[in-house]
């Protein structure tokens, strides 16, 4: 069935095969690699006007924190304590894997008893103003190294003031 004839063409062709793919991969690396095979000599072959560059970026101004967070949304804050709830209660004295939030919003830090706090965190702060709020709900790993809060941060500075103006809206 297979004699040494049939083998020999079968083998002739793969190896038939791969050197054409071998020829036109140094084809296609030569046309689009051509600055490459030339030396010193980098040039882009052609250049795509995409229009950036020529005008200047407009700055974005920075609104600063108490004014957004005076117009701060708490039916969007509670919303967003959905995230929180996982770990925080807002009873007070029942704490979860995190402090308990009840009257959080200007309450000194490490106030809620039964709860031990990392030394890291009080160090940065005193009490919790929406500004120190604020800062940590961000980016609680960078606002306090070596906190226990394993949160990654809550990046729009909207959800941050909504979510601060709500707890206090609740604990008064």
């Amino acid at each position: 069935m297979f004699d040494t004839m049939t083998m020999t063409k079968v083998l002739g062709g793969f190896c038939g095969t791969f050197l054409v793919f071998m020829l036109g991969k140094f084809g296609a690396e030569f046309i689009y690699h051509e600055a490459e095979h030339k030396g010193d000599d980098h040039h882009q072959a052609y250049v795509i006007d995409t229009g950036e560059g020529d005008e200047p970026l407009e700055e974005v101004a920075e609104v600063p924190f108490a004014e957004v967070f005076a117009a701060a949304d708490t039916a969007e804050g509670s919303k967003l304590f959905r995230q929180c709830s996982a770990c925080h209660s807002l009873e007070d004295g029942k704490n979860g894997a995190g402090p308990s939030l009840y009257n959080v919003v200007n309450r000194a830090v490490d106030s809620v008893g039964g709860y031990s706090y990392s030394g890291n965190l009080i160090a940065v702060a005193e009490a919790w103003t929406p500004e120190n709020l604020n800062g940590f709900l961000e980016n609680p790993k960078a606002y306090a190294p070596g906190t226990k809060m394993s949160y990654k941060g809550m990046p729009d500075v909207e959800d941050r003031a909504n979510l601060i103006a709500w707890l206090e809206a609740n604990n008064s």
